[in-house]
């Protein structure tokens, strides 16, 4: 933990501190060493530089501050979570924001409060403002990640998707202008670009909401940014886990079309992407992540090589290949190192170029998991699902 001196000025406080952390690490490889050479100052010198570029962000900005996050007992609450808390230990407070008790008694099996005193457990739903407000006060960051996703599901109860994704979002904007909330990230899909499926077309809506409030914020030292990215190795409802339970039963894998594609994400770049967010958004930005795509047949060969695939057709609401960036998007899209930012329609757009040293797309450009230029093969498939799912995997015949 960083002390600052009320006498020093910051920059020297964390010289000092860089300093001595050096000295301490030069000591534990080497017991001899006790002169600090010319070597040694440049060391510290790039130290402090690596320091201010790489982590000071987001060391400081989330250490010592409070972070809320909506849907936390989901795949990717519980990542965040345990990312949060490895990476960043004094983080004053950690909201677990969800409407599913059991999920939340579960996950305080794994983070008791006697160890995590910093973690908080608020049972609420985003549909209902009042709690929002309540559950907002003191937070720094919030990460909205709750939503009905089920596309089969928000067919048939198009009602309830639209009161959480849509109505929830607007509770979660208006919880956050009337706290002092810094920054708010909310997820996305990649079934919100050019939908044909009611959950797309609310998380849309939800997306338009988040880009918009920066428009109302006023005065408010407060940013809204939106992070788009594709299908999720191994969360909850998703392909892989699926085929991996049909393929130990012995039966065969249902496939909806041989030839579907999909953008293929891991929960720990899910993470990564949004914590990047945290740090560098300016507001108003949607990103969207250069990822791999990968068939749905390349996802049953993979786990079970021998298994008889069964066609049993597109369901309703589901594209064969999905978009993250269409071509309408194109106009108002740049990109830089390992991500697009989708920029809103009236954004000056220069003060974005310059912010991430980005470029604009062409005119015409798309971003289609069918026509991607990055492929997961069956064997790239069997390791990130070892990597990432399960470590003991191994092909089911």
């Amino acid at each position: 933990m960083i002390k600052r001196s009320h006498k020093a000025p910051f920059f020297i406080t964390i010289f000092t501190y860089l300093t001595n952390k050096h000295r301490f690490l030069s000591n534990k490889h080497s017991h001899h060493e006790k002169e600090y050479n010319t070597d040694s100052y440049q060391r510290r010198k790039h130290l402090i530089s690596d320091y201010f570029c790489s982590c000071y962000l987001s060391t400081i900005m989330l250490n010592y501050k409070s972070i809320l996050i909506t849907g936390g007992t989901g795949s990717f609450g519980k990542k965040f979570v345990e990312t949060i808390l490895n990476r960043y230990p004094d983080v004053k407070r950690l909201v677990i924001f969800s409407r599913d008790e059991l999920k939340q008694f579960e996950m305080a099996q794994i983070y008791p409060h006697h160890k995590y005193p910093q973690i908080r457990f608020f049972i609420g739903d985003v549909r209902d403002n009042a709690r929002l407000h309540r559950a907002m006060e003191g937070i720094d960051v919030i990460i909205h990640a709750a939503a009905l996703k089920q596309v089969p599901a928000a067919e048939y109860n198009p009602d309830e998707f639209i009161k959480t994704n849509i109505g929830g979002a607007q509770n979660v904007i208006d919880a956050a202008l009337t706290s002092n909330v810094r920054v708010v990230v909310a997820l996305s899909t990649d079934k919100a670009a050019a939908p044909i499926n009611l959950y797309g077309a609310t998380k849309l809506v939800s997306d338009k909401l988040f880009i918009a409030a920066n428009n109302i914020k006023g005065t408010r030292d407060l940013r809204f940014s939106v992070v788009r990215y594709g299908n999720v190795m191994g969360s909850r409802g998703s392909v892989i886990p699926f085929f991996m339970k049909v393929a130990r039963q012995g039966g065969p894998l249902p496939i909806t079309h041989r030839e579907m594609t999909r953008f293929n994400i891991s929960l720990e770049d899910g993470v990564e992407m949004v914590l990047w967010a945290i740090e560098n958004a300016i507001g108003g930005e949607l990103f969207v992540p250069k990822i791999p795509s990968y068939k749905i047949e390349t996802v049953a060969r993979a786990i079970a090589p021998n298994a008889e695939l069964v066609d049993i057709g597109i369901r309703a609401g589901e594209k064969l290949h999905e978009e993250m960036i269409t071509e309408s998007d194109s106009y108002n899209t740049i990109e830089f190192d390992k991500y697009y930012a989708i920029l809103p329609t009236d954004a000056n757009k220069e003060k974005y170029l310059q912010h991430y040293n980005a470029k604009p797309v062409p005119v015409g450009f798309k971003y289609n998991s069918g026509t991607n230029t990055q492929w997961v093969d069956v064997a790239e498939m069997q390791s990130l699902i070892k990597e990432f799912v399960d470590p003991n995997f191994k092909p089911i015949n």
